[in-house]
């Protein structure tokens, strides 16, 4: 299977499934959002926990594993798409609205644009895996609102954060110290405001905020796009009369491409609530689309 010929798209149905996914647990951030806000939908979750993270893997690699789970879904009856990494959706969100041109595929991105609307120092800490801040979706989004804002946005590469929480290693004295590594520099370059620009980083949002008090005396705003996501999911399903009719109770089934015990932990340990989840295997004989 190569990602050169869009398949077919299936007529979509009010009554199926929302998919979403992330290159793991972080993805969950977002899924908590779309349940408060559209309890009525069926939802599929995949966590690409076996290729875990996205955020060290060479573009092309993200964008073939996007499409194999956008395969996946899609042969599962989904009508929407969510794609709950910033990775993935900085990497590989044209090639599946490309694919897809009839499916509503909505993205995740770091949110400069609310941070620029609340920072009063004028300098905004973003937060992020190293790959996310070096695609040209990130550069074209930081010119774009760094030019007609005048804020100055400090990039910082959060190496390793994203293996820590998915090994539910969210408050550990090493975890500790790697998110004060990150945090703290950005506080004392005058930050009042940080992006949470990874969907597993609101995870360990209470920390962040721990650190930035320890830090600084000045309030600290934290920008998590988790809530904004689900908003946009709701309008585009109203938009193209695919909501599930607002009796029905949604149902969620969850698969991974590791363990599948350990996805049911966690999403007993981060959501408590408990899951029917599965093992899968997507293929990995993906090109990457030009």
């Amino acid at each position: 299977m190569s990602l050169d010929k869009p398949s077919p798209d299936l007529p979509l149905n009010s009554t199926g499934p929302v998919g979403i996914f992330d290159s793991g647990l972080g993805g969950l951030s977002v899924l908590r959002h779309v349940q408060q806000q559209l309890p009525q939908e069926d939802l599929l979750y995949v966590a690409d926990t076996g290729f875990a993270p996205y955020g060290g893997k060479p573009e092309d690699v993200v964008v073939a594993r996007s499409v194999a789970i956008a395969e996946f879904l899609l042969q599962r009856g989904a009508k929407a798409l969510v794609v709950a990494c910033n990775t993935a959706t900085a990497a590989a969100i044209k090639a599946l609205r490309e694919r897809h041109p009839t499916l509503s595929v909505v993205g995740v991105e770091p949110g400069l644009k609310p941070a620029a609307a609340q920072t009063q120092s004028r300098i905004v800490g973003v937060l992020a895996t190293a790959l996310t801040l070096s695609t040209a979706k990130f550069e074209q989004l930081h010119e774009q609102i760094s030019t007609t804002s005048k804020v100055q946005f400090i990039r910082q590469p959060c190496v390793g954060l994203v293996d820590a929480i998915e090994r539910g290693e969210r408050d550990t004295p090493e975890t500790i110290a790697l998110i004060e590594r990150y945090v703290r520099p950005l506080i004392e370059q005058g930050a009042d405001t940080l992006v949470l620009g990874c969907t597993h980083y609101p995870f360990v949002q209470t920390q962040i905020e721990r650190i930035a008090r320890d830090t600084t005396n000045r309030p600290v705003t934290i920008i998590d796009t988790g809530d904004a996501v689900a908003r946009q999911l709701r309008r585009l399903l109203e938009q193209h009369q695919l909501r599930h009719p607002e009796d029905h109770q949604g149902q969620l089934e969850a698969f991974t491409t590791a363990s599948a015990q350990a996805l049911s932990a966690a999403f007993i340990n981060l959501l408590e609530i408990q899951v029917k989840t599965s093992e899968i295997t997507l293929q990995d004989q993906l090109t990457a689309a030009n």
